[in-house]
């Protein structure tokens, strides 16, 4: 695991591997680059071609630069200055990430570049690092495409600020960084699974085993216990797979018992074959990824037994494997939930809602002061708002802009949708009291539109992840395969609700 501590030091007298510097466009120097007095750095990386564009990268090996320490330097382009913020940082150093990952040692100045809050810039800079560094290798022979052994980890990272900065701040947000990021790594992990090693019952198992490790009271409903629970919608997705479906129940107390709790709940599809409404063959191996919600979930709490906020939580997550078993519901089945409400289901492949409906309800009876769920939930989502960003929805004002103002801190990008009210007919059952499907259009919103009808007056937000939990392509500091979002825009909102008194629901939506 790699070490981050934090320094005042001139950049030129450490020694490392590798010392990582500033440029911004133009190109023009950034912090630290002119303490190298030994070269021309910026003519350099002019000569090369580069222009300071966000990402762009030159080694500068030290072949007697006097005065400099540090073995090489790498040159990172941040792109205009005056726009660089916390989530430029986080963006470019991830880019960057997989180079440094391979030295021992790294330090970088990153951080100075930022200007205004240092706190939120180590943050980012050490995040980028992590997650830019990040890969999944459990199912690999340990050794490279030719053969070679795997290169050495990056065991240290020196992060220098300035001497005006306040020392145990800093740190402070090193500390947060490591856990938040190690977090999201972790929803990753799960999500990049295989679904043969990630039933309900495993990712059930994994929950426990975090929740021994961080500190968190952990309840696990069996099959048994959610029939006598009346979890219709769980159980019915459960039915078409020879595994088992589970409820995974979590709880976190940080403040007073008299204080209301944020719930939390994530869709935990462990693989969506679509059941009898079977999907096309193409791409079906990224299903795995369909309980990209639950996982974010369980990274979130990861994060918050470490970083002990005071506040409550508790949490829900319904886990099945949707399959076209023998025992498979049909279209046109009725479910119920919890609660009594049933629902009508004319296409098994919307089966994240059915799920989520009995978290939802099951949530609502405790009497939150808000319900969050997250999920890989529909693909219009995806069509109206691109891969990279989450749809918003929600019957609260207040909880919408908190929940999208810590997205906008974290560099989770998140964009509000109508719950549209006049929608509502589209999923009007005759036969149930409600149904799981409306028309083509407008999918993601008739979905949500679904979910709210178990919540009751309780204040809530609905994130359909179903673009960004999972990306064929890799992203800045996301490599092939699940991202962790959104791990970090929980536990910044959460951490912001920690120093607020719990309030009365706010405007409606």
């Amino acid at each position: 695991m790699t070490a981050f501590t934090y320094r005042s030091d001139p950049p030129a007298q450490v020694r490392v591997d590798v010392l990582v510097l500033p440029i911004f466009e133009g190109p023009e120097a950034g912090p630290g680059v002119k303490d190298v007095r030994g070269a021309d750095l910026v003519r350099l990386y002019e000569e090369a071609g580069l222009k300071g564009k966000r990402g762009e990268t030159l080694t500068v090996p030290n072949v007697d630069i006097d005065g400099l320490a540090a073995r090489s330097v790498l040159l990172l382009g941040l792109g205009k200055k005056e726009k660089v913020d916390a989530n430029t940082l986080r963006r470019a150093i991830g880019r960057a990430a997989p180079q440094i990952a391979k030295r021992k040692s790294v330090a970088t100045t990153l951080p100075q570049a930022a200007g205004r809050n240092a706190e939120d810039a180590v943050q980012a800079t050490v995040e980028g690092i992590v997650l830019g560094s990040y890969r999944f290798d459990s199912y690999k022979s340990g050794k490279t495409e030719n053969g070679a052994p795997e290169e050495p980890a990056l065991e240290s990272v020196v992060v220098l600020g300035s001497p005006r900065w306040n020392t145990r701040a800093v740190k402070q947000a090193i500390a947060r960084a490591e856990i938040v990021s190690d977090a999201a790594c972790f929803a990753r992990d799960l999500v990049n699974t295989p679904a043969k090693d990630c039933t309900p019952a495993n990712l059930a198992e994994h929950a426990r085993k975090m929740a021994k490790e961080v500190g968190l009271e952990v309840k696990i409903w069996t099959e048994k216990e959610l029939e006598k629970g009346g979890f219709g919608g769980i159980l019915g997705v459960g039915r078409g797979s020879v595994n088992p479906p589970r409820l995974i129940e979590l709880k976190y107390e940080g403040a007073a018992a008299s204080q209301p709790p944020i719930a939390l709940t994530g869709k935990g599809v462990s693989f969506d074959s679509g059941g009898l409404s079977l999907k096309d063959a193409t791409n079906m191996e990224w299903m795995k990824d369909d309980m990209g919600g639950a996982a974010s979930i369980l990274g979130t709490m990861k994060a918050i037994a470490r970083l002990k906020p005071k506040v409550n939580i508790i949490v829900a997550i319904p886990s099945a494997e949707n399959m076209p078993g023998g025992h498979a519901i049909h279209p046109g089945d009725v479910l119920r939930h919890r609660g009594g409400k049933t629902s009508e289901v004319l296409n098994t492949d919307a089966e994240g809602r059915l799920i989520l409906a009995d978290a939802l309800a099951y949530l609502a009876e405790r009497k939150p002061r808000v319900i969050i769920d997250t999920a890989t939930l529909t693909g219009a989502c995806v069509v109206a708002l691109g891969e990279d960003i989450t749809g918003v929805f929600g019957n609260d004002r207040g909880l919408i802009r908190d929940v999208v103002a810590a997205s906008e801190a974290t560099g989770e990008p998140m964009w509000e949708l109508p719950l549209w009210e006049d929608y509502k007919p589209l999923i009007e059952s005759g036969v149930a009291d409600i149904r799981n499907i409306g028309r083509r259009w407008g999918g993601a919103i008739t979905a949500a539109l679904f979910l709210a009808e178990f919540v009751g007056d309780t204040p809530w937000v609905h994130l359909d992840i179903a673009g960004p939990a999972f990306t064929d392509k890799g992203g800045d500091f996301t490599p092939k395969g699940g991202t962790g979002v959104p791990v970090r825009t929980l536990v910044r909102y959460v951490l912001g609700q920690a120093t607020k008194p719990a309030r009365p629901a706010r405007a409606r939506a």
